[in-house]
């Protein structure tokens, strides 16, 4: 074929005398097959659409009429014939094209209408592999491929929104402009794009991360909340889902307050993810992505009180995220104080009316609590591209500690060395974390160099102990964790003068040596991780 005997139609409306309709979704169909009929097109379908539409009384030919084959398989076949898919893709202005669908009678279809079977929605309802197969659509892409691709042709409807679109396009003599087509295109494209990349996901979804990443990595994202601004005012924002099926803010249900911002969700993540790491009831409070009060006690009230007591200042405008439900007697504690985000697996009635009176505080329900050993990616942008790496999944237990100094931690020691590790596994590097009786006492996150992180946890503590009237300061008698080691001895001796008496380290500075015999001259118990948890 030369371009001499195809000419530009690229501009040109385009008449309708033929739809196929065959569709998952029936919502509006009968509506818009009889305003086709009034435009005297000839309407196609296959099976459970045919039947729906002739039940509406509504001229319907069958699919197999046109074929002379009928649908095999169990519906497996159905459109998967030249004369479907040579209806479609003929282009009418090829006189090759032109003489082949006349040789073997084939009938030009200018409209294709059609949605696909519900692959997603099967994923959410159901594990059985057979069933998530059999919704696996194969000729519902096809076509709706076809008529994209020959849209300057044909027009391809995938979203039934579009519906009352079309009909405005046909009230102009039956035909549809170029642009419209055009733009059907792309959606139909767009839609065929996401649909396999829900598949290949499923298929790959036990694959393991752990050892090797991927070559190529795709991602599906879906638009779920456009927003107000960004960080910043002068910045725009939306929030996009991705397929990930791990429970954190992507999966909560709102139920109460004003709509999220950009950074509610990204310290409401930090918060759940934070907590996720206890077993035992616990209280997270985070600004800016960075825990302020961490708490563990059997008593959820208490966990509470013990996390605010860490900076009650910071923790005003803050997040908090908590691994029980939220009673009534909680809520009226965190009434108190001015928050911007409540997260919590699950909310009592009573506890969520008890903020009728604070419309502007959100609150969120994930239903339950993931374990925080859970495989999967993160993945940053960076300008013109991403970093990706597996989840910072690892569980620290007291089996695994090297103990390093002549003195060796307690039981008591050791629950709380457990404890601040968890929190700065999720605190900004550099991080230090000081902690006693489950609850953390001096948090420094994110500073240039490990010492400046103690001396403002120190310097906190020491606030923090102002503002509860105690004659005494928090960090004496703690413990510290380091989410990297200490590279020189002053960190230590530092945390050593505060008066903590065991830490917490991965250990493999060159000058381990240096710092160990510096806590055996202070007479403080160190252990030893040997895997550190920077956090940027």
């Amino acid at each position: 074929m030369t371009t001499s005997n195809v000419s530009n139609v690229f501009n040109e409306n385009i008449k309708i005398k033929r739809a196929l309709i065959s569709v998952t979704d029936k919502s509006n169909i009968d509506i818009l097959a009889q305003k086709l009929v009034s435009f005297n097109i000839e309407i196609l379908s296959t099976g459970g659409t045919a039947k729906f539409l002739k039940d509406k009384s509504i001229p319907v030919t069958d699919v197999d009429q046109k074929t002379n084959f009928p649908e095999i398989l169990d519906g497996r076949v159905k459109t998967l014939h030249p004369k479907i898919h040579g209806g479609i893709l003929n282009r009418r202005n090829n006189p090759t094209h032109v003489s082949e669908i006349n040789k073997h009678e084939i009938e030009d279809i200018d409209l294709v209408i059609i949605n696909l079977y519900k692959f997603k929605e099967t994923l959410s309802k159901t594990s059985d592999s057979v069933k998530i197969i059999e919704n696996i659509d194969i000729g519902g892409p096809a076509m709706i491929r076809a008529a994209a691709k020959n849209h300057e042709f044909v027009t391809v409807i995938t979203d039934p929104k579009d519906y009352d679109v079309l009909i405005k396009q046909l009230d102009i003599n039956g035909t549809t402009s170029y642009e419209f087509r055009k733009v059907l295109a792309g959606k139909a494209f767009k839609l065929t794009n996401e649909y396999d990349l829900a598949i290949s996901n499923w298929f790959h979804k036990n694959e393991s991360y752990s050892d090797e990443l991927p070559e190529k990595i795709t991602l599906e994202l879906d638009k779920s909340l456009e927003m107000r601004y960004g960080e910043n005012p002068h910045q725009k924002a939306s929030f996009y889902k991705t397929s990930d099926s791990r429970i954190g803010v992507a999966k909560s249900i709102q139920l109460h307050g004003k709509e999220l911002s950009y950074n509610n969700i990204n310290d409401a993540d930090a918060a759940f993810e934070l907590i996720c790491e206890f077993e035992k009831p616990a209280v997270a409070i985070i600004k800016h992505a960075n825990p302020c009060g961490v708490a563990e006690n059997d008593d959820i009230d208490k966990a509470w009180e013990n996390a605010l007591l860490t900076d009650p200042v910071s923790a005003f405008g803050g997040i908090v995220a908590i691994n029980r439900n939220l009673t009534l007697n909680l809520a009226n504690k965190l009434k108190s104080l001015f928050l911007e985000v409540i997260i919590a697996p699950s909310v009592d009635k009573s506890a969520l009316e008890i903020f009728n009176e604070k419309p502007n505080v959100r609150i969120l329900a994930s239903n339950s609590i993931p374990a925080p050993n859970e495989n999967g990616l993160t993945i940053k942008s960076i300008a013109g591209g991403m970093l990706v790496q597996t989840r910072d999944n690892h569980i620290l237990d007291k089996n695994n500690l090297k103990f390093v100094t002549e003195k060796k931690p307690t039981e008591d020691e050791i629950k709380n060395l457990l404890f601040a590790w968890k929190v700065a596994k999720h605190t900004k590097s550099n991080a230090i974390i000081y902690a006693k009786n489950l609850q953390t006492v001096g948090i420094g996150a994110g500073q240039m160099s490990r010492i400046d992180s103690t001396k403002i946890a120190i310097e906190k503590a020491k606030q923090s102990a102002l503002i509860a009237n105690l004659d005494y300061s928090m960090i004496h008698k703690s413990v510290v964790a380091s989410d990297a080691f200490f590279p020189f001895a002053d960190g230590l001796i530092a945390a050593a003068d505060a008066g903590v008496t065991a830490i917490i380290q991965p250990g493999g500075s060159i000058r381990d040596k240096e710092v160990i015999d510096a806590a055996n001259e202070r007479n403080i118990a160190m252990v030893f991780t040997s895997i550190r948890h920077f956090r940027h």
